[in-house]
């Protein structure tokens, strides 16, 4: 009898660990819009890393959305067209 069954379990590859928060706290803007972004972080405590950059990208797209908004005109009300 050999002792092989040691040597096959250590060359099997590790399970991947399982989605753990980081701990990063996110503090409030004091905008809805952008805190909420914010919030939508959390969602990766409990995801994956494959499934982090779906996540990533969102919360990014709406950061460019809010920031561009910034630099739109503003409309003007019903009643600031009147000649």
């Amino acid at each position: 009898m050999t002792d092989e069954a040691p040597e096959a379990a250590a060359d099997a590859p590790e399970a991947p660990a399982e989605p753990a928060p980081l701990g990063v706290e996110r503090t409030a803007t004091g905008h809805a819009g952008v805190d909420g972004l914010l919030e939508r972080l959390a969602a990766v405590d409990h995801l994956t890393a494959d499934g982090h950059v779906e996540v990533y990208e969102d919360v990014h797209r709406g950061l460019r959305d809010a920031l561009t908004a910034l630099d739109a005109p503003p409309v003007p009300g019903p009643y600031e067209n009147r000649s």
